[in-house]
Order: C-alpha cells, then sequence, then structure tokens
C-alpha cells in the first residue's frame, strides 16, 4: 500500500517551489492558463509519488524534470498557432519582464535552456540532463539564444 504524504509536508512543498515550476511551465508554454495546469500536474505528481529526496537540490531537480516533461506533453497534445506573447508578466520586476518577453519569444530550444540556467541557476551539465541532450548541444543553445537576445536589443544586454 502506497504511504500518504501528509498534507503540511505536500504544503511547504508548493510553498517553496511553486513559483520556479509556473515560472519554466511559462516559459515553456508562453501561456499563463497552462502553465497553472502544468504546475498543478506537476505537484498532484509530487503528491501521488511522494518521493523522498535526500537533499532539496534533488527534490527541485526532480520538480522540473517532472514539469519538463508535463509541458512537453501538453505541447505534444494539441497543436498550437504561435501567437504574440500578451501575457501580463506581473510577478516580475519591470526591468526583468522586458528581458523575459524578449527571452520568451526566442524559439522553445533556446528559451528553456536560458531559463534553467540564468534564472533557476542549473549547469549545462544539468540541464542536459533535464532535457535530454548533451551538454555540448545546450551550450550551443545557450551560446546561440544569447546572440539573437544581443541583436535584438541592439548588442546590449
Amino acid at each position: 500500500m502506497d504511504t500518504i504524504r501528509p498534507c503540511n509536508d505536500l504544503e511547504q512543498v508548493i510553498n517553496r517551489y511553486a513559483h520556479r515550476v509556473q515560472s519554466l511551465a511559462f516559459v515553456y508554454l508562453k501561456n499563463r492558463a497552462d502553465a497553472e495546469d502544468a504546475a498543478q500536474d506537476t505537484f498532484l505528481a509530487y503528491f501521488q509519488k511522494a518521493p523522498r529526496f535526500l537533499s532539496a537540490q534533488k527534490e527541485k531537480a526532480w520538480l522540473m524534470q517532472v514539469t519538463v516533461n508535463r509541458c512537453r506533453d501538453m505541447l505534444r497534445a494539441k497543436y498550437r498557432e504561435e501567437l504574440p506573447l500578451t501575457e501580463e508578466l506581473s510577478y516580475i520586476p519591470p526591468p526583468e519582464d522586458e528581458v523575459l518577453r524578449s527571452v520568451l519569444e526566442l524559439d522553445e530550444k533556446y528559451r528553456v535552456p536560458i531559463h534553467l540556467h540564468y534564472y533557476e541557476g542549473y549547469s549545462l551539465k544539468e540541464i542536459a540532463s533535464l532535457l535530454n541532450v548533451r551538454p555540448g548541444t545546450v551550450g550551443s543553445w545557450l551560446s546561440r539564444g544569447r546572440e539573437i537576445l544581443k541583436e535584438r536589443w541592439g548588442g546590449e544586454l
């Protein structure tokens, strides 16, 4: 029989990681409602599986991996027409808001690694593991993404 995780434990995990999980989902899906659904599914998986971790880093990595997988599933499930970004980024301070808008306009292969590296603090090796690609590929995506952003910002970033 599965062990039931105490509710206060789940509340602590949600309070600790909700913003990070939802931010990653938003970067992936570019839609607040879908990001909220992905985050909810991530925490539901956490509740159902009741995983135990030796460190907060491993717990965070597990949540990020589940979020990435859920977002990929959601994107595969339905064909999406690319719409201009109109979401309000109210949870982000205004100066960062402009930079994040530029990041969100990038193709997924650049957008997600840039978010994971610069906003979540993951290394190339960790991102490669999360996205199931080689570290060199992640490095190339980060480099190309930075070049695109630099061009968009007139050489300033």
